[in-house]
Protein backbone atom coordinates (compact mmCIF):
# COMPACT_ATOMS: atom_id res chain seq x y z
CA UNK A 1 0.00 0.00 0.00
CA UNK A 2 2.93 2.26 1.13
CA UNK A 3 4.62 1.41 -2.54
CA UNK A 4 1.15 2.57 -4.33
CA UNK A 5 1.03 5.76 -2.24
CA UNK A 6 4.94 6.87 -3.04
CA UNK A 7 3.98 6.11 -6.75
CA UNK A 8 1.08 8.48 -6.99
CA UNK A 9 3.48 10.91 -5.33
CA UNK A 10 5.56 10.87 -7.49
CA UNK A 11 3.59 11.09 -10.76
CA UNK A 12 1.81 13.96 -9.20
CA UNK A 13 5.25 15.23 -8.48
CA UNK A 14 6.56 14.58 -12.07
CA UNK A 15 3.18 15.95 -13.34
CA UNK A 16 3.54 19.44 -11.50
CA UNK A 17 7.15 19.87 -12.99
CA UNK A 18 6.23 19.30 -16.06
CA UNK A 19 3.43 21.80 -16.39
CA UNK A 20 5.53 24.52 -14.53
CA UNK A 21 8.49 23.79 -17.48
CA UNK A 22 5.40 24.70 -20.48
CA UNK A 23 4.43 27.98 -18.62
CA UNK A 24 8.16 29.17 -18.25
CA UNK A 25 9.04 28.00 -21.96
CA UNK A 26 5.90 29.75 -23.58
CA UNK A 27 6.07 33.42 -24.19
CA UNK A 28 3.86 35.43 -23.42
CA UNK A 29 2.42 36.73 -27.28
CA UNK A 30 3.18 40.77 -27.70
CA UNK A 31 0.41 43.32 -28.22
CA UNK A 32 1.29 45.02 -31.74
CA UNK A 33 1.04 48.62 -31.26
CA UNK A 34 -1.24 50.90 -33.48
CA UNK A 35 -1.19 53.88 -33.08
CA UNK A 36 -2.74 57.37 -33.79
CA UNK A 37 -1.02 60.72 -33.74
CA UNK A 38 -2.87 63.55 -33.62
CA UNK A 39 0.08 66.12 -33.85
CA UNK A 40 2.43 66.77 -36.87
CA UNK A 41 5.29 67.59 -34.87
CA UNK A 42 4.50 64.04 -32.83
CA UNK A 43 4.22 62.41 -36.01
CA UNK A 44 7.54 63.85 -37.58
CA UNK A 45 9.11 62.86 -34.38
CA UNK A 46 8.10 59.22 -34.59
CA UNK A 47 9.46 59.05 -38.32
CA UNK A 48 12.89 60.64 -36.90
CA UNK A 49 12.91 57.50 -34.38
CA UNK A 50 12.14 55.28 -36.92
CA UNK A 51 8.61 53.84 -35.48
CA UNK A 52 6.46 54.81 -37.96
CA UNK A 53 5.14 51.67 -38.88
CA UNK A 54 3.20 51.68 -35.77
CA UNK A 55 1.47 54.56 -37.33
CA UNK A 56 -2.38 53.63 -38.46
CA UNK A 57 -3.76 57.20 -38.39
CA UNK A 58 -3.27 61.29 -38.26
CA UNK A 59 -4.12 64.52 -38.21
CA UNK A 60 -4.37 67.26 -40.76
CA UNK A 61 -1.05 68.65 -39.78
CA UNK A 62 0.96 65.91 -39.81
CA UNK A 63 2.57 66.51 -43.14
CA UNK A 64 5.54 65.85 -43.17
CA UNK A 65 7.61 63.38 -44.33
CA UNK A 66 5.30 64.23 -47.19
CA UNK A 67 5.25 61.13 -48.90
CA UNK A 68 5.22 58.92 -46.48
CA UNK A 69 2.66 60.35 -44.22
CA UNK A 70 0.18 60.87 -47.25
CA UNK A 71 -0.49 57.01 -47.35
CA UNK A 72 -1.53 56.96 -43.81
CA UNK A 73 -5.46 57.16 -43.00
CA UNK A 74 -5.62 61.12 -42.43
CA UNK A 75 -8.50 62.27 -39.72
CA UNK A 76 -8.03 66.05 -40.84
CA UNK A 77 -8.30 68.92 -38.24
CA UNK A 78 -8.26 67.80 -34.54
CA UNK A 79 -11.38 70.02 -34.24
CA UNK A 80 -13.27 67.77 -35.86
CA UNK A 81 -11.99 64.78 -34.91
CA UNK A 82 -14.48 62.13 -32.96
CA UNK A 83 -14.22 59.27 -30.92
CA UNK A 84 -15.61 57.02 -33.73
CA UNK A 85 -13.21 58.07 -36.64
CA UNK A 86 -10.11 56.96 -34.56
CA UNK A 87 -12.06 53.90 -32.65
CA UNK A 88 -12.72 52.76 -36.74
CA UNK A 89 -8.47 52.41 -36.84
CA UNK A 90 -8.60 50.33 -33.82
CA UNK A 91 -5.54 52.11 -32.07
CA UNK A 92 -3.81 50.65 -29.09
CA UNK A 93 -2.60 54.75 -28.32
CA UNK A 94 -3.48 57.94 -28.72
CA UNK A 95 -0.73 60.14 -28.99
CA UNK A 96 -1.37 64.51 -28.29
CA UNK A 97 -0.09 67.70 -26.60
CA UNK A 98 -1.51 68.72 -23.55
CA UNK A 99 -4.29 71.50 -23.79
CA UNK A 100 -4.92 70.60 -27.69
CA UNK A 101 -6.67 67.57 -27.28
CA UNK A 102 -10.34 67.96 -26.33
CA UNK A 103 -11.40 66.93 -22.73
CA UNK A 104 -14.22 65.15 -23.98
CA UNK A 105 -12.54 63.46 -27.28
CA UNK A 106 -9.92 62.09 -24.00
CA UNK A 107 -12.98 60.74 -22.00
CA UNK A 108 -14.41 58.82 -24.78
CA UNK A 109 -11.33 57.31 -25.97
CA UNK A 110 -10.55 56.42 -22.50
CA UNK A 111 -14.20 54.57 -21.94
CA UNK A 112 -13.11 52.88 -25.20
CA UNK A 113 -10.13 51.26 -23.45
CA UNK A 114 -8.07 53.60 -25.77
CA UNK A 115 -4.26 54.16 -24.03
CA UNK A 116 -3.92 58.15 -24.77
CA UNK A 117 -0.92 59.86 -23.61
CA UNK A 118 -0.24 63.25 -23.71
CA UNK A 119 2.85 64.92 -24.22
CA UNK A 120 3.93 68.08 -22.71
CA UNK A 121 4.95 71.64 -24.99
CA UNK A 122 6.84 74.84 -25.06
CA UNK A 123 7.61 77.02 -27.29
CA UNK A 124 11.16 77.40 -27.19
CA UNK A 125 14.12 75.60 -28.56
CA UNK A 126 15.23 73.97 -24.72
CA UNK A 127 10.67 73.19 -25.08
CA UNK A 128 11.83 71.45 -28.36
CA UNK A 129 14.47 69.03 -26.78
CA UNK A 130 11.97 68.16 -23.71
CA UNK A 131 9.52 67.11 -26.08
CA UNK A 132 12.13 64.96 -28.06
CA UNK A 133 13.17 63.18 -24.82
CA UNK A 134 10.02 62.48 -23.38
CA UNK A 135 8.74 61.23 -26.87
CA UNK A 136 11.87 59.25 -27.31
CA UNK A 137 11.63 57.69 -23.73
CA UNK A 138 8.16 57.05 -24.23
CA UNK A 139 9.72 54.47 -27.50
CA UNK A 140 12.64 53.50 -25.45
CA UNK A 141 14.79 55.42 -27.87
CA UNK A 142 16.78 57.93 -25.57
CA UNK A 143 20.16 57.65 -27.32
CA UNK A 144 18.02 58.25 -31.29
CA UNK A 145 16.20 61.43 -29.32
CA UNK A 146 19.45 62.75 -27.95
CA UNK A 147 20.96 62.74 -31.70
CA UNK A 148 18.18 64.72 -32.32
CA UNK A 149 18.55 67.09 -29.93
CA UNK A 150 21.81 67.59 -30.46
CA UNK A 151 21.24 67.96 -34.56
CA UNK A 152 19.27 71.24 -33.62
CA UNK A 153 22.37 72.56 -31.79
CA UNK A 154 24.41 72.03 -34.83
CA UNK A 155 22.21 73.41 -36.93
CA UNK A 156 21.67 76.44 -34.90
CA UNK A 157 25.31 77.39 -35.66
CA UNK A 158 23.95 78.56 -38.72
CA UNK A 159 22.40 82.14 -36.93
CA UNK A 160 24.28 85.09 -37.63
CA UNK A 161 23.95 87.76 -35.20
CA UNK A 162 21.82 90.84 -36.74
CA UNK A 163 23.02 94.12 -36.43
CA UNK A 164 19.52 95.49 -36.04
CA UNK A 165 16.01 94.07 -35.12
CA UNK A 166 13.74 94.03 -38.40
CA UNK A 167 10.09 93.80 -37.70
CA UNK A 168 8.33 90.74 -38.85
CA UNK A 169 4.71 90.91 -39.50
CA UNK A 170 3.71 87.38 -39.64
CA UNK A 171 0.11 86.93 -41.55
CA UNK A 172 -2.22 83.84 -41.46
CA UNK A 173 -3.80 83.94 -44.81
CA UNK A 174 -6.46 81.45 -46.25
CA UNK A 175 -7.37 84.18 -49.55
CA UNK A 176 -8.18 87.59 -49.37
CA UNK A 177 -10.92 87.16 -47.33
CA UNK A 178 -9.37 85.72 -44.23
CA UNK A 179 -6.43 87.78 -43.08
CA UNK A 180 -4.88 87.37 -39.22
CA UNK A 181 -1.74 88.55 -38.19
CA UNK A 182 -0.30 87.14 -35.19
CA UNK A 183 0.06 88.59 -31.74
CA UNK A 184 1.95 88.33 -28.71
CA UNK A 185 2.89 84.17 -26.99
CA UNK A 186 1.92 83.03 -30.50
CA UNK A 187 4.53 80.10 -31.92
CA UNK A 188 4.84 82.97 -34.63
CA UNK A 189 5.91 85.20 -32.38
CA UNK A 190 8.27 82.84 -30.46
CA UNK A 191 10.09 82.04 -33.78
CA UNK A 192 9.95 86.08 -35.15
CA UNK A 193 11.84 86.80 -31.97
CA UNK A 194 14.45 83.76 -31.91
CA UNK A 195 15.35 84.43 -35.74
CA UNK A 196 16.26 87.46 -34.08
CA UNK A 197 13.54 89.69 -35.79
CA UNK A 198 10.77 91.34 -33.18
CA UNK A 199 6.74 91.18 -34.07
CA UNK A 200 5.63 93.49 -36.05
CA UNK A 201 2.36 94.08 -33.69
CA UNK A 202 2.05 94.03 -29.92
CA UNK A 203 -0.47 94.64 -26.89
CA UNK A 204 -2.53 91.31 -27.87
CA UNK A 205 -2.16 87.91 -27.62
CA UNK A 206 -3.06 85.13 -29.64
CA UNK A 207 -4.76 85.97 -33.58
CA UNK A 208 -6.60 88.88 -34.74
CA UNK A 209 -7.74 90.42 -38.62
CA UNK A 210 -5.20 92.90 -40.47
CA UNK A 211 -6.96 95.48 -41.71
CA UNK A 212 -5.47 98.00 -43.82
CA UNK A 213 -4.89 100.66 -40.63
CA UNK A 214 -3.22 98.17 -38.65
CA UNK A 215 -0.48 96.91 -41.24
CA UNK A 216 0.64 100.58 -41.69
CA UNK A 217 1.01 101.35 -38.71
CA UNK A 218 2.94 97.95 -37.74
CA UNK A 219 5.61 99.36 -40.63
CA UNK A 220 6.68 95.76 -41.13
CA UNK A 221 10.46 94.96 -42.44
CA UNK A 222 8.99 91.47 -43.77
CA UNK A 223 6.06 89.26 -44.01
CA UNK A 224 6.10 85.79 -43.47
CA UNK A 225 3.47 83.84 -44.59
CA UNK A 226 2.58 79.97 -44.93
CA UNK A 227 3.39 78.37 -48.33
CA UNK A 228 -0.50 78.12 -48.30
CA UNK A 229 -1.30 81.16 -47.61
CA UNK A 230 0.69 82.83 -50.16
CA UNK A 231 -0.67 80.25 -52.59
CA UNK A 232 -4.28 81.37 -51.29
CA UNK A 233 -3.16 84.64 -52.51
CA UNK A 234 -1.94 83.54 -55.65
CA UNK A 235 1.99 84.69 -54.76
CA UNK A 236 3.47 87.39 -53.95
CA UNK A 237 2.06 90.34 -56.41
CA UNK A 238 -1.45 88.99 -54.65
CA UNK A 239 -0.02 89.82 -51.57
CA UNK A 240 1.08 93.29 -52.75
CA UNK A 241 -2.78 94.22 -53.38
CA UNK A 242 -3.69 93.72 -50.20
CA UNK A 243 -4.81 96.65 -48.65
CA UNK A 244 -1.95 99.21 -47.24
CA UNK A 245 0.92 96.54 -47.57
CA UNK A 246 2.04 98.31 -50.47
CA UNK A 247 2.70 101.60 -48.24
CA UNK A 248 4.95 99.34 -45.76
CA UNK A 249 8.34 99.07 -46.20
CA UNK A 250 8.19 95.12 -46.55
CA UNK A 251 6.11 96.36 -49.61
CA UNK A 252 7.71 98.84 -51.17
CA UNK A 253 10.85 96.38 -51.21
CA UNK A 254 8.87 93.21 -51.82
CA UNK A 255 10.37 91.63 -49.03
CA UNK A 256 7.99 88.61 -48.02
CA UNK A 257 9.16 84.75 -47.06
CA UNK A 258 7.29 82.02 -47.65
CA UNK A 259 7.40 78.57 -45.61
CA UNK A 260 6.05 75.28 -44.66
CA UNK A 261 3.75 75.69 -42.44
CA UNK A 262 4.74 72.74 -40.25
CA UNK A 263 8.30 73.66 -40.53
CA UNK A 264 8.13 77.07 -39.97
CA UNK A 265 5.62 76.96 -36.56
CA UNK A 266 5.41 72.67 -35.39
CA UNK A 267 8.72 73.55 -33.25
CA UNK A 268 9.92 69.86 -33.84
CA UNK A 269 13.20 68.54 -34.79
CA UNK A 270 14.17 71.34 -37.66
CA UNK A 271 13.31 73.98 -35.84
CA UNK A 272 17.17 75.44 -35.93
CA UNK A 273 16.77 74.77 -39.99
CA UNK A 274 13.71 76.97 -39.60
CA UNK A 275 15.31 79.76 -37.19
CA UNK A 276 18.49 79.97 -39.55
CA UNK A 277 16.43 80.24 -42.75
CA UNK A 278 14.41 84.03 -41.33
CA UNK A 279 17.71 85.00 -39.75
CA UNK A 280 19.11 85.03 -42.97
CA UNK A 281 16.46 86.78 -44.81
CA UNK A 282 16.60 89.31 -41.88
CA UNK A 283 19.87 89.56 -42.62
CA UNK A 284 19.47 90.59 -46.08
CA UNK A 285 17.03 92.64 -45.78
CA UNK A 286 17.84 96.48 -47.29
Amino acid sequence: MKKIIFTLIAVIALASCGSKSEKTDVAEPEVARKIVSLNGTITEIIFDLQESDELVGIDVTSSYPEKETAVIANLGHLSGITAESILGLAPTHVLGFKDEVPAELIAQLKAAKIEVVLFEREYSISGVKSTIAEISKWFNKTTEGEKLANQIDEDLKGMVTLKSQPHVLFVYARGVGMLMVAGENTQMDKMISLAGGKNAVSGFEDFKPLTPESVIAAKPDLLLLFNSGTESLSGGEGLLQIPGVKMTPAGINKSFLSMDGLYVSGFGPRIGKALVEINQKLNELK
